[in-house]
């Protein structure tokens, strides 16, 4: 049943009046019991022809309407602008007589055609209502939207004038029908337009109506709250100001345009503060963020104008970031004295990519917190409209908010909405009608705001804050504004929008606007209104002149209280104890193999469980998953929480995980990693969404508060992480180097040539070493579980925090020779150099030098072979490696000895182009180096498996022929 069920309804209803045997026996009753309990509540009258009043046309601005020359007529020829005997009914949506009234046939049908036009109608304006709503503060005209005018219902002029009242309208008070569409024409079509009739929920739906109906959009504000409304325009638009006259020509990403963004922002961290949070995150890009952090988080403006003289070249040399990509954190006090901490994240070009970021990091506190509720921790982000429509993480964003994996109890977004995305307008620049029209994949609502009114700002997000903690979800605001100064300050966005601007130009700032409002109102006085100007001026010039004094050193945020124990920099020289008492780790392994009494397992995991009791016992060696799960638990035991995620990690892509089991008989899910002991730190396992970026940079983010624990994300193929290369880039591989920002996030990336094609084969090695300097991140391709079993711990316990990329394996996960034995695994420790064991050095006459994989084929093909001369070694870790480590590594070696790296990749990737470029020069200095790997390619690999095998016998072979 829905609204196009009401025609066919109607139809029902006139055919019963008519002849009430003509319809269904059910239908019938329906009808019989509708009419009686109205004739009984007494909820609708019709007078007698003669006692009617006979009502004056009354005008309807707000409608627009054009009184028709005469009632129409409907398709039977009856009148449907009054009842058909001429008499005027006085009209209540429930349908039938007061009690000693009268009603025949032909009235009962009018009054049913007619309850269904004012329904149809009210629903259109709730449904449509934004499409006339005045938003756009610059005034440009609006595509007329016909469907909210009432004669396209067949409602006349005397129609507006009757008395209406009923379920549908319930919310909105008034003595004529005239006076309801006037109030709801107030609610959706003044400066605010409300898209939320997407929302299945009826709940939800009457709640937002219920809180705008009854308002009629609007706040009665108070003179304190008018005036600091004002006050948060002067800052902002005085900062602007001040900025521009000081530092002329200099990027600012001027918020001037959108000032109301400020007082939205004000309002908004008041009402977190009454809702009990604690903590807000936030995540926003260019387009004001100086302003925000000099007026909403309080940096001090003497540190924002020493950035623009920029006096000390010498400090970031090779480093640090602009002005407007930095991260800032301080505390909020609201009007109540509730203290709030707000962290705004460092945030690079690539606008939109922070988002999800700033939502792993709001999951993290709320997990360090205990908030399961997530009630305490909340993120806004601020975005631009160009990139809100352009941008697919922004998709990928609004995909994870009710995910049980990324939820963080609902997120404000707020669109700064400029009308323009640099030089391209909307209809270049998006398909849909509104820049933030891709949110309604949620059931969420979307609020438009016209930002010259602010007053309706502040009843926009007063309104979506109390929505976001009502239901726990996402609320968009779209704040129509626009820029005044173009993109940045040097540019002149005339020559691309010469109509916009020139009535930009023709306009005062939204500050003077409402100043005049309220000195009309007598809110505030001139005199007050100018003592606000000096002070802020003054304190600005203050603030200016103290950046002039030749002593004075920036303000320096250090990393959180969390942080104080880590570290980054150059890596630590010293190696890590990574051991765990053998009977410790069997024990846990052992744990692992127990399910409960009644739990069902798949038949096909009693083998493999069987098998790892075996392990446990020290009676079987370790295969890569079972030696995963060990450092798992050896981590979560010692107090250390662990989340994992990407596509498929529960089982694993290539079933080697089962760490989330699933019962045959119920479906229900156990994770053995969760039963450890009763004081074990928190485990969180997910699958992802087919999505990379938007995930990767969740993670990322989680791992930015997360310093104690193991924060993993895992590739479903290596190859895939390209399509969350932004995060790589711009975040991890960089943020130290930025903006001083540690992080211990693991990425697992499956690597290695298998004859799976180019998409399946390689996590693009060649890229990470690339990036890598200065010991900005670990890259990693461990050979043995024990390998695997000991760096997965290295990154936890070891005080030195940087993002590690392993390169982890697909074959391997169950190769024969791929093992470790309980005792190895125990009392070792990660090797960035696996020596050959058979051959030493001395005695061979040729090194091959590799990493991965291939190292098996290499030592199938030499056993095969029967040779006993070449010595295989394993470069375990790639980056960092220093020129020591891997020249002492060839100690023992005779001289003049060939020296051969053997890769699977092409030869202008993997990591020959990085070893050629820093070791290479400095090993032939005694030996005769060389390089074996498949051709340059432009592609990682070929497509054929048969060609694949060919390729690999090929390179087998070559690494031990003769070279000349």
């Amino acid at each position: 049943m829905n609204s196009y069920s009401l025609d066919y309804i109607d139809d029902l209803y006139v055919q019963y009046v008519r002849d009430p045997s003509s319809v269904s026996e059910t239908w019938r009753q329906y009808f019989e019991q509708f009419l009686l309990v109205n004739a009984v509540s007494g909820s609708l009258a019709t007078k007698p022809a003669a006692a009617t009043p006979k009502l004056a046309p009354k005008p309807s601005p707000a409608i627009g309407i054009k009184a028709p020359a005469k009632p129409a007529a409907d398709q039977n020829g009856s009148a449907t602008a009054s009842s058909p005997n001429g008499s005027s009914p006085s009209v209540a949506l429930s349908g039938t007589a007061k009690p000693g009234g009268t009603i025949n046939a032909d009235q009962a049908i009018w009054l049913s055609q007619i309850q269904d036009r004012v329904n149809n109608l009210v629903r259109e304006l709730r449904v449509r209502g934004h499409l006339t709503a005045k938003l756009d503060p610059l005034g440009f005209p609006r595509p007329e939207s016909p469907d909210l005018r009432p004669e396209v219902y067949g409602l006349s002029r005397e129609d507006l004038n009757r008395s209406f009242e009923g379920s549908a309208i319930e919310n909105v008070m008034g003595d004529t029908l005239d006076a309801i569409l006037t109030r709801l024409n107030n609610t959706y079509c003044r400066s605010i337009g409300a898209q939320f009739m997407h929302i299945d929920r009826r709940s939800i739906r009457d709640w937002l109506q219920r809180r705008m109906e009854t308002t009629e959009n609007r706040l009665e504000l108070s003179h304190e709250v008018q005036r600091r409304i004002y006050v948060r325009l002067a800052d902002a638009s005085i900062f602007e100001e001040f900025v521009r006259r000081k530092f002329v020509g200099a990027k600012t990403f001027s918020l001037e345009g959108a000032e109301s963004l400020i007082p939205m922002l004000d309002l908004a961290l008041e009402k977190a503060g009454q809702h009990n949070v604690k903590e807000v995150v936030m995540g926003m890009a260019h387009r004001g963020r100086l302003n925000v952090m000099a007026n909403i988080l309080k940096k001090r403006a003497t540190n924002i104008f020493w950035s623009f003289d920029d006096p000390t070249p010498e400090m970031n040399r090779g480093g640090g970031d602009v002005r407007y990509h930095l991260g800032y954190s301080s505390d909020w006090k609201t009007a109540s004295g509730d203290k709030i901490h707000i962290s705004l994240c460092f945030n690079p070009s690539h606008l939109e990519f922070v988002n999800t970021v700033a939502q792993g990091r709001s999951r993290c506190k709320q997990d360090r917190m205990e908030d399961t509720g997530r009630h305490e921790v909340m993120t806004i982000l601020i975005h631009g409209d160009a990139a809100f429509a352009g941008e697919g993480v922004v998709q990928e964003t609004l995909n994870l908010s009710e995910l049980p994996g990324y939820r963080t109890g609902g997120t404000l977004h707020i669109v700064i909405n400029n009308q323009v995305g640099f030089t391209t307008e909307p209809n270049d620049g998006r398909s849909t009608t509104y820049a933030t029209d891709i949110a309604k994949m949620l059931q969420v609502p979307i609020f438009h705001v016209n930002g010259e009114d602010p007053e309706a700002v502040a009843q926009v997000v007063s309104l979506a804050m109390d929505f976001r903690k009502e239901f726990q979800k996402d609320v968009v605001i779209d704040l129509y504004a626009y820029r005044r100064w173009g993109h940045n300050e040097g540019d002149e966005p005339r020559f691309t929008q010469p109509m916009m601007y020139a009535e930009i130009d023709r306009r005062d700032s939204v500050r003077k606007q409402y100043l005049n409002q309220l000195l009309k109102l007598g809110k505030i006085t001139a005199e007050e209104a100018d003592q606000i100007q000096v002070e802020r001026t003054t304190k600005l010039e203050s603030e200016f002149e103290a950046t002039k004094n030749i002593e004075f050193t920036p303000d320096t945020q250090t990393l959180a209280a969390n942080w104080s124990e880590y570290f980054g920099g150059d890596e630590p020289s010293d190696e890590t104890d990574t051991s765990v008492d053998v009977k410790v780790l069997g024990g846990l392994l052992d744990k692992l193999t127990r399910m409960p009494n009644e739990f069902s397992s798949n038949k096909k995991l009693k083998r493999p469980m069987a098998q790892r009791r075996e392990m446990a016992e020290g009676k079987r060696s370790l295969d890569w998953a079972s030696a995963e799960a060990a450092a798992f638990a050896s981590l979560l035991t010692t107090g250390h929480p662990i989340r994992m995620t990407g596509q498929d990690c529960q089982r694993g892509t290539f079933s080697q995980r089962h760490a989330v089991l699933h019962d045959t008989r119920t479906g229900e899910s156990y994770t053995p990693l969760q039963h450890l002991s009763d004081d074990q730190a928190q485990l969180e396992l997910y699958n992802s969404p087919l999505s990379e970026a938007g995930v990767l940079g969740f993670e990322y983010g989680y791992s930015l508060d997360n310093p104690n624990g193991l924060t993993i994300w895992e590739a479903q193929f290596g190859d895939f992480w390209n399509c969350a290369q932004v995060i790589v880039d711009q975040f991890i591989a960089s943020a130290e180097d930025k903006w001083n920002r540690l992080s211990g996030l693991v990425m697992l990336l499956p690597h290695g040539f298998e004859g799976q094609g180019p998409e399946h084969c390689s996590a693009r090695v060649e890229r990470f070493l690339a990036m890598a300097a200065e010991d900005n991140i670990q890259v990693v391709q461990p050979t043995t579980p024990a390998q695997y079993f000991h760096v997965l711990r290295r990154q936890v316990i070891r005080k030195w925090r940087k993002p590690l990329v392993i390169l982890s394996p697909k074959s391997l996960l169950r190769h024969p020779k791929c093992i470790s034995p309980l005792e190895i695994i125990a009392t070792g420790s990660f090797k960035k150099i696996l020596s050959d064991r058979k051959v030493k050095l001395p005695n061979a006459r040729r090194l091959l030098l590799c990493t991965g994989k291939v190292y098996y084929d290499l030592l199938a093909a030499r056993t095969e072979k029967k040779i006993d001369d070449v010595a295989i070694m394993r470069i375990e870790q790639l980056y960092p490696l220093t020129r020591d480590e891997l020249l002492d590594s060839m100690n023992g070696l005779p001289e003049g000895s060939d020296v051969v790296w053997v890769q699977e990749e092409p030869t202008n990737m993997g990591a020959w182009p990085y070893l050629k470029l820093n070791y290479v020069d400095d090993i032939s200095v005694k030996y005769d180096v060389h390089r074996v790997s498949r051709v340059e390619s432009a592609s990682p690999s070929t497509g054929s498996m048969a060609s694949h095998k060919l390729e690999q016998a090929d390179l087998i072979e070559e690494a031990f022929g003769e070279l000349s």
